[in-house]
């Protein structure tokens, strides 16, 4: 899918896969999309083919020699799967760099590598729980929603990084609901899918079994979807979990909302777990990533897939023309 700008990738902590699934996604997609990486140019392995560039338009032309880079100055020499403190504060600098590209409409989409949060709270002084709210920042956006993608579901959190036990306090029907519009309006504007088709998982057993193991999937989750289907939009009630996501069950539905992290992203990463892809809806710009970590564990070795970047980027460029359309 061509768009009429690159896509801007962050490179994420260099010390992780970050340039691994980069490079592979340069090989995998040179043809196809064009994306350009901001980074230090010396992290790259020595074998690397790179492209450097002094703006973004060159990044398409670029594309057939190498993988283009626009150069950001980092501190230290990055070691695979050793994370140098001092470079946290220079990955911060580069997700932000690249959101300004995008607003500017210098690049049409953002995709970001993984970082460490733990990095960049204790060297960096990174006051968000992730990218996602950190970018919220960045762009003024009041509700950030993360939905994971892949060919087999699109499903969205309504909580997402708090532990299980705060997850009922953090529910509310004006969070559902606002969650829910989100959603809905991404499927149509990003994905192209009129009026989609938004199943809502209960956040007890039986979804609550009408109160007998808990009271909030009747107390907030079905006046929320009550509220939806009053104003058009196509929502159940909410549904027991262990059944919405077998085959036949997701045949009757466009994406599911979950009530928390886990519930959301077990079945998605059992579903796709090499391909599925981040999207951070909600904001005004695109913004994607693979959804997977730094992996120093592997970094540098040669073993990190690639799948769930390519995708990212390949998605990153069909919303970005979506929306453009």
């Amino acid at each position: 899918m061509r768009t009429t700008a690159p896509v801007a990738v962050t490179c994420g902590d260099p010390s992780g896969i970050g340039y691994d699934v980069i490079l592979g996604a340069w090989q995998a997609l040179r043809d196809e999309v064009p994306f350009f990486v901001i980074g230090d140019p010396a992290h790259l392995p020595e074998d690397a083919a790179a492209v450097i560039i002094e703006c973004p338009a060159k990044a398409g032309v670029a594309m057939q020699d190498g993988l283009p880079m626009l150069p950001h100055a980092f501190p230290r020499q990055a070691r695979p799967g050793h994370p140098a403190p001092d470079n946290a504060r220079a990955v911060v600098e580069v997700i932000a760099r690249a959101v300004t590209l995008v607003q500017d409409k210098q690049a049409a989409a953002l995709t970001t590598a993984p970082i460490s949060k733990k990095e960049l709270a204790d060297h960096a002084g990174f006051a968000f729980p992730g990218h996602t709210e950190f970018l919220a920042d960045l762009t003024g956006s009041a509700h950030p929603v993360m939905m994971i993608v892949s060919d087999a579901l699109k499903v969205v959190p309504v909580t997402i990084h708090i532990p299980l036990a705060e997850v009922p306090g953090a529910l509310s029907k004006d969070l559902i609901v606002d969650t829910l519009r989100v959603t809905h309006h991404a499927m149509e504007r990003d994905f192209g899918i009129k009026a989609p088709r938004i199943a809502v998982a209960g956040l007890n057993p039986h979804a609550g079994e009408g109160g007998m193991l808990g009271g909030e999937d009747d107390a907030m989750i079905r006046p929320a979807c009550a509220a939806l289907r009053a104003d058009g939009v196509n929502v159940t009630d909410p549904l027991p979990a262990d059944t919405m996501f077998h085959p036949g069950a997701r045949a009757n539905y466009d994406v599911a909302v979950c009530m928390y992290h886990d519930q959301a992203l077990v079945p998605a990463k059992t579903l796709a777990f090499d391909t599925g892809v981040n999207v951070t809806l909600g904001l005004p710009i695109v913004r994607t990533s693979p959804d997977h970590g730094t992996a120093f564990d592997i970094a540098g070795q040669g073993l990190a897939k690639p799948s769930s970047m390519i995708e990212a980027i390949r998605l990153a460029a069909s919303m970005a023309a979506g929306r453009a359309a």
